[in-house]
């Protein structure tokens, strides 16, 4: 037990970074046009796996070396996914949230929700939609080191996903927030203030416990000093509170990058990729 003890502060003490999320897309050409010329993102990689039959491209506000970025997915004949119910959102953030809406007009996106501050909050916020149906909330904020800041996941239990991601990924819960009103309760995760770096929204909708997945909807890749030992921790966290490893840690064929990838107990899937292998990746 002391040495299950001594491996469940090492989530704490490693150099954890969200590095990137992962989702499918119909149009790799059309979403990297979306996403620069309506969010002001820049395309940072490409690639193309003729052998494996899909492409990759890697987007974002900054360097992968710093920044969180979004990996989008191109499956060769492949135009439509279904995005599933629980799949909630990203977040960007923005010092200017109606320019952003009107470039995003100006493009044909889809403005879900208009400028305007949140209910019961003085945040201006909007919704769109890119071209694949994915939503994108856009909220006013100062200058910030990350302006792609959260990722909302819908889950069954929130005080067990919070539980979860605290020991088998070493974030903290840095708000909850209780709308009894509208039947839901949020726990934001993270592993740095919530306005300087990237949040888990992770949200509980009163009475549902289940969602459907999708086929969109991939992953979240997070930065790890040690593979191996986080793999151990994440077997202690499924063990107690659900969820499953889908991938044993070790290199991945072709690459060497080492990783493990894992499922929470509501079925999200992160995958841990080592710190040193990734920065040789991006060389």
């Amino acid at each position: 037990m002391a040495e299950n003890a001594d491996l469940l502060e090492w989530p704490k003490k490693d150099k954890r970074r969200f590095l990137h999320v992962v989702y499918r897309v119909g149009d790799l050409d059309r979403t990297i046009q979306f996403y620069t010329e309506c969010f002001g993102m820049k395309l940072l990689r490409k690639r193309d796996v003729p052998e494996e039959k899909y492409s990759n491209a890697f987007l974002g506000f900054g360097p992968e070396t710093s920044n969180f970025v979004v990996e989008l997915t191109y499956n060769y004949g492949v135009s439509s996914y279904d995005i599933g119910t629980g799949f909630g959102h990203f977040a960007i953030s923005t010092q200017d949230v109606s320019k952003m809406v009107e470039a995003v007009r100006a493009k044909g996106g889809n403005v879900t929700r208009e400028p305007g501050p949140v209910k019961g909050g003085g945040s201006v916020i909007a919704f769109v939609k890119d071209p694949d149906g994915y939503m994108f909330e856009l909220i006013q904020r100062g200058p910030t080191p990350e302006h792609l800041c959260q990722v909302m996941l819908r889950v069954g239990d929130l005080d067990r996903a919070i539980k979860f991601y605290e020991k088998a990924l070493g974030m903290r819960l840095l708000r909850r927030i209780e709308r009894p009103e509208y039947k839901y309760t949020i726990g934001m995760m993270g592993y740095a203030e919530e306005y300087e770096s990237i949040v888990l929204e992770l949200t509980y909708n009163y009475g549902v416990t289940e969602y459907t997945k999708g086929n969109a909807y991939a992953q979240i890749a997070i930065g790890t000093d040690d593979v191996y030992k986080s793999a151990e921790v994440v077997k202690i966290a499924n063990q107690e509170l659900g969820g499953k490893i889908t991938r044993e840690a070790g290199p991945l064929p072709g690459l060497g990058t080492k990783i493990v990838s894992f499922l929470d107990p509501d079925g999200w899937k992160t995958v841990l990729v080592d710190n040193e292998d990734f920065l040789k990746e991006l060389e």
